[in-house]
């Protein structure tokens, strides 16, 4: 996610080299076919190798004159996934959506919205090792990535991009229960232990069944065990029981509640 821009941000990458990768621009007048299909065609090509001036103005071309031609709806498409290639997310994000209400029964409306919503799975910051980790940045992105993929998944249950976007719903799931939990350490490391159950209780909330569940769990117990409240405590353990049957968590929550 934006991995190559931090790359570019760190001068691994010289600045002229940065320069092609993100804007392509190798520059000469496109060759514009009497068909629209062809000049698709070509403006695809020109994507793949990274031509992106180049392929804009094919697409741009196929879009103004071939209006009344499918091959526009798909030059439109092509012009928003052509600025996803180049990471501008909210760009392409106006581009799919315009798409959405212009179109709404065309074909590849569910694509259109499965990148809407990747648009901002893939805006979210990356684990760039000289950057801070991600549980500890702003979650505005992952956020609105989960929302997103929650409501493509909700609107378009039979969409071929349903499991990679079930897989995504999963990620951005994960992060920010990650995020609750790195919270939650920060308070209990200060002992606001009250601080620390509501971070955890609504982790375990809004985000249930993921794999730091168990860690959230027994944090969660040990932040009541810290406010005296044994009833809560208690059935801390016994929702451990419950959520994560036949586990070594779940054994391991009777023998303290035995104890």
């Amino acid at each position: 996610m934006r991995f190559l821009r931090a790359v570019c941000l760190t001068a691994l990458l010289s600045t002229a080299g940065c320069a092609v990768l993100s804007s392509g621009g190798q520059g000469g007048d496109p060759d514009f076919s009497a068909q629209a299909d062809e000049n698709i065609r070509r403006g695809s090509e020109a994507m793949e190798r990274k031509d992106f001036l180049q392929a804009e103005r094919y697409f741009e071309h196929v879009r103004t004159r071939f209006p009344y031609l499918e091959a526009a709806n798909e030059a439109e498409l092509k012009l928003a996934d052509l600025d996803f290639e180049q990471e501008k997310y909210a760009e392409a994000r106006e581009k799919y959506q315009s798409f959405i209400k212009l179109h709404p029964t065309h074909a590849q409306v569910d694509y259109a919205a499965y990148r809407t919503a990747l648009s901002h799975y893939e805006d979210i910051p990356s684990d760039f090792f000289l950057l801070p980790p991600s549980t500890e940045k702003d979650q505005t992105e992952v956020q609105s990535a989960l929302r997103g993929l929650n409501e493509f998944a909700r609107q378009y249950p039979e969409s071929k991009y349903l499991p990679e976007a079930k897989e995504k719903i999963e990620a951005t799931r994960r992060r920010l229960a990650e995020h609750e939990l790195y919270v939650a350490s920060f308070y209990a490391r200060r002992e606001r232990w009250k601080a620390v159950v509501q971070r955890l209780e609504g982790l375990l909330k809004n985000y249930p069944g993921t794999a730091i569940e168990e860690e959230a769990l027994f944090k969660l117990h040990d932040a009541y065990v810290r406010l005296n409240d044994a009833d809560n405590a208690r059935q801390t353990l016994q929702r451990v029981i419950e959520r994560l049957p036949g586990t070594p968590a779940a054994e391991r929550a009777r023998r303290m509640l035995g104890s």
